[in-house]
């Protein structure tokens, strides 16, 4: 599976767009509890759904029945593909509410580990924790945003790894520089760690040797621990929205966090003390977040590790060295890694760990992220959790409006993941989790490839690697956990080319992924240990709900019953509990409820997207070839997208007005308010959300693209080499490869082998 480049973006500014967000303040950590007004309307919705679609089913079919026999066998297959395509819209529809419903129970029934409880927790031996941060041609200031949010986690024995992916010799100068400043981010952030970390160590080592430390003492340390947070806060560049949140939710808000536990221990009076014990908790806890132990970390340096392109083999590479040293030697094919003692020099270090956090380079956890999480997967109950983790939110303060309603869909796909949780359909979401090393190992598959062992804990057979990792870990009996707050932010793309490469990748796998679920389905009756209905239910439309949704939509807009007979009022009314609750889940997430009209509107714009990923996961199953994994480019600029993409509204527009004309002459009212709200939202997402001379210049890249043909560089002649001594001495002499014989000098060839 190669891997694509990032994808070449326009030259330009980025300029704040109309229509988007003012406000960069992110919403609580903590979900508000949710109203008894919203619980019971989250129950009632499902009703209504099942009410409305059971009604509308038996009306379709007593209205066909009073309406004679069909005319051929085709008249009755387009009625039964409708009311299907009505039944699974309906059914993505309701998992929607039923989700969301157990989302709000959880908020409702959560209670936040008290603080105090955490720092005993955390002061008693625990067992290592990698934090893992895979990056690929990532912008260094991304890097650095993701790193600093990974080291500022609170654990005894963490160790931050950044896992760079990049070609280690880049010939572009560009590239190079880039790659350059990314190795140099690990040094700086160990570096400035270390000053504060010695502080508050000093202090440690006086309190154990006896030396009286006090309330003030402590205060005296937090203090300056918040200071010197505040002081990096505000040094921070604020060039953007992401800046401002890194600068005042992952350093600033851990500095407020500090600052509070400062002052409730200056309001205490002066004669109040506390036990040794309470105050060395407060101390460790201060010297585990400036204490993380970072590293880098290039596979593709090593000729003893998998160069397969993709983040699954860059997480696999490294999680195949935990637990061990290596050094470096250089052996047949280039550099590779030998296992050491522990008393031998060596290069790499990769320590054993109880718990495995992987972190994507875009993407920041706030503070407390690892210390909730660890502590839940530690407690005895959670003994068979293997993933736990907060689905990421948006960051605030879009400066384009596609970025704003795509952050929108992520907020809500947020809450639908919360609600998974509570009927045990938990998937794993990769841009971050905190993840039990036992279940790694469990899952793992050695393979040989050219005659090397090469560990898959990940699996790559799909550019959605985390989801189908899920359905291996339920196999194993292990569950999946998503911790009831906001405790992870990632970036949305910022333009419409950026989004096509990232829904489009979303969109690819999910088929593929469900044959695996059903045969779990049915191991598990067969061992009288069935899944639940509800989790079967809800994990399969989530592996497929991309694709019956999109077909089902595009069915829809062409097969249009003008007879009247299938559209009816019944009909538009089953969707409506959908749309009432989605923009009721938009408000409950910051935003307007009117803009579900948005939501739906940039679903339209990715029909084609969507279809086109479906397509190749049909592709690969009937192949056998994986599809590449695209990177979501993060650019300043515009991504150019494929020209399919954005014309793609504009005929769903056309097509519809067409639909329309003819349901007036028909009078099939239905059918016209359906093509009408198709053709009104497609046409103003297309200009609204792509612009109109954005199309123009997308359309005019792709014919350039067709037509321009780059000169083919003609091979050149292989170098001559001495043989490798090891591989001779191993494999014997290497046959030279012969090319075929052309057709017409089959002769010539012949004489050339038979000579002597």
């Amino acid at each position: 599976m190669a891997r694509s480049a990032p994808t070449r973006s326009t030259s330009g500014t980025r300029h704040r767009q109309r229509g988007t967000e003012r406000s960069m303040s992110p919403l609580p950590s903590q979900h508000p509890r949710p109203t008894l007004r919203k619980l019971v309307w989250s129950r009632l919705a499902i009703w209504i759904t099942v009410a409305l679609w059971s009604l509308y089913i038996l009306t379709a079919l007593l209205a066909i029945a009073q309406g004679g026999a069909f005319v051929d066998v085709w008249d009755l297959v387009g009625t039964i593909g409708y009311l299907a395509v009505v039944t699974v819209l309906a059914f993505s529809a309701l998992m929607y509410l039923v989700a969301r419903l157990g989302a709000f129970e959880r908020f409702a029934s959560h209670h936040r580990t008290s603080r105090s409880e955490l720092d005993h927790y955390m002061s008693a031996p625990r067992g290592g924790l990698t934090l893992l941060i895979p990056s690929y041609a990532e912008e260094p200031e991304l890097v650095r945003q993701a790193l600093w949010s990974a080291a500022l986690q609170e654990h005894p024995a963490l160790e931050v790894v950044l896992l760079i992916d990049d070609t280690p010799h880049p010939s572009d100068v560009a590239d190079a520089e880039r790659l350059d400043r990314t190795r140099l981010l690990v040094d700086e952030i160990a570096a400035a760690l270390e000053s504060e970390r010695m502080r508050v160590a000093q202090v440690l080592a006086d309190l154990d040797s006896g030396a009286t430390i006090g309330i003030a003492e402590v205060a005296r340390e937090y203090d300056h621990a918040a200071s010197w947070l505040a002081a990096s806060a505000e040094a921070e560049p604020r060039t953007d929205h992401i800046g401002v949140f890194f600068a005042d939710q992952v350093i600033g808000g851990l500095a407020r966090l500090l600052r509070a536990t400062a002052d409730a221990l200056n309001a205490a009076p002066d004669d109040e003390t506390l036990p040794v014990a309470r105050l060395r908790e407060l101390l460790q806890r201060l010297e585990r977040i400036f204490s993380a132990r970072m590293q880098s970390c290039e596979r593709k340096r090593y000729a003893s590790l998998s160069h397969e392109p993709n983040k699954a083999m860059n997480l696999n590479a490294y999680l195949s060295l935990m637990g061990g040293r290596y050094r470096e030697t250089n052996g047949r094919e280039g550099l590779e890694l030998v296992p050491v003692a522990e008393d031998e020099p060596f290069a790499v270090d990769a320590p054993a760990a109880q718990y495995v956090l992987t972190l994507d380079a875009d993407s920041m956890l706030l503070p407390e992220y690892a210390v909730r999480l660890v502590h839940l997967m530690d407690q005895p109950e959670n003994q068979r959790v293997a993933v736990a983790q907060t689905p990421y939110s948006s960051f605030r303060g879009a400066v384009t409006r596609i970025e704003r309603f795509a952050s929108a869909t992520t907020d809500v796909q947020h809450i639908v993941h919360q609600g998974l949780t509570a009927f045990d359909a938990t998937f794993w979401v990769g841009a971050n989790a905190v993840i039990r090393r036992t279940a790694l190992d469990d899952i793992v598959v050695v393979e040989r490839v050219d005659g090397r062992e090469v560990p898959r804990y990940v699996q790559d057979r799909t550019v959605i690697e985390d989801t189908e990792s899920s359905i291996d870990l339920m196999a194993h009996d292990w569950s999946l956990v998503n911790y009831p707050e906001r405790l992870s932010y990632s970036t949305t793309p910022r333009d419409f080319g950026s989004l096509v490469v990232q829904r489009r990748r979303w969109a690819n796998g999910g088929l593929l992924i469900l044959p695996k679920l059903f045969g779990l389905i049915r191991r598990r009756r067969r061992e009288r240990r069935p899944v639940p209905l509800r989790a079967s239910l809800l994990r399969a439309n989530y592996l497929a709900s991309i694709a019956w949704s999109s077909f089902g939509m595009l069915l829809l807009m062409v097969s249009f019953p003008f007879n009247g007979l299938l559209v009816n009022p019944l009909l538009a009314l089953v969707a409506v509990p959908y749309f009432i609750s989605m923009a009721s889940d938009l408000r409950y997430s910051g935003y307007h409820r009117r803009d579900v009209v948005g939501v739906y509107g940039i679903n339209l714009l990715l029909l084609a997207v969507n279809i086109a990923g479906v397509v190749g996961s049909l592709a690969q199953a009937v192949t056998g070839q994986r599809s590449r994994f695209a990177r979501t480019p993060k650019v300043e600029n515009r991504t150019v997208s494929p020209a399919l993409y954005v014309i793609a509204p504009y005929a769903i527009a056309g097509f519809s007005l067409w639909v329309a004309v003819i349901a007036v002459v028909n009078g099939a009212w239905g059918t016209l308010g359906f093509s009408l709200l198709n053709l009104l939202c497609a046409l103003w997402a297309s200009f609204r959300l792509i612009g109109f001379g954005n199309t123009l210049g997308d359309i005019w890249a792709g014919w350039l693209n067709w037509i321009w043909v780059d000169e083919r560089p003609r091979d050149p002649a292989p170098a001559a080499t001495a043989p490798d001594w090891r591989a001779m001495l191993d494999d014997g002499p290497a046959e030279a490869p012969q090319r075929p014989a052309r057709r017409g000098r089959t002769r010539h060839a012949t004489a050339e082998v038979t000579s002597p």
